[in-house]
């Protein structure tokens, strides 16, 4: 694995910082993982995205996104985390890499026709479309991923695609790390998931996971379900 894991440093964050007021991280010192598939669970706003972002730039990404050619800045509004992080590195190092952010990946989809040589032309694709080529165009084996909320855009069907494409490249020496409320991408074999609920980041089973607990009390249960939500209403 290409990323190992990381510690923080919090004299590097100041004693004001919302960062501090954070459950999930406040008090975390360290993180290891163990896993080439590596999942963040947990409700809105309960850090697993800061702390992704966090990684991500403190390995070379973009906050925005893309590759690490990318450098462009659409608003500056990453954390100062990324400063406090410290990562730990496997000696031998990816031959490619992507961070997959869906809340910026029209500005990534706009800056790529500078960047690359052929442009894909994500304008051109629907928004499902163009997160599935972003996939396709870029994962690899021995390649270091970082995704966001990947399903944002997908169909059902679609995401099973991309879990197909994680488990491909996954199985070819890359390493994942995402952030996601999919219990479908959640279902990934052998991959670790990490809480970001109650207390501290802490692992957890597929089964336990409230993208999975919800979605199967649906399913199973739907029309009691919206009736006593509807009630109250």
């Amino acid at each position: 694995m290409y990323i190992r894991g990381l510690s923080i440093d919090w004299n590097e964050i100041g004693p004001d910082s919302y960062l501090r007021e954070i459950d999930a991280i406040r008090d975390l010192d360290g993180l290891s993982f163990h896993r080439p598939i590596t999942f963040f669970v947990g409700e809105n706003g309960s850090g697993k995205s800061t702390l992704l972002e966090a990684i991500a730039v403190a390995y070379g990404f973009n906050p925005e996104g893309g590759t690490r050619n990318y450098h462009f800045s659409t608003r500056d509004t990453h954390s100062e985390l990324c400063d406090a992080i410290r990562l730990i590195r496997n000696p031998s190092k990816p031959r490619w890499g992507y961070f997959l952010r869906a809340e910026s990946f029209y500005n990534v989809a706009t800056a790529e026709e500078g960047y690359a040589e052929v442009s894909r032309e994500y304008h051109r694709k629907s928004h499902g479309e163009s997160f599935l080529a972003v996939a396709q165009d870029n994962f690899q084996g021995n390649g270091m991923y970082l995704l966001d909320e990947p399903e944002a855009a997908l169909s059902p069907q679609r995401q099973l695609t991309l879990l197909m494409e994680i488990v491909r490249c996954a199985k070819r020496n890359a390493q994942f790390i995402i952030v996601t409320h999919s219990p479908i991408l959640l279902a990934i074999p052998d991959a670790e998931i990490l809480s970001f609920d109650a207390g501290p980041i802490h692992p957890v089973d597929y089964e336990d996971t409230d993208s999975y607990r919800i979605t199967e009390m649906f399913i199973r249960d739907r029309k009691r379900l919206l009736n006593r939500l509807l009630e109250e209403e």
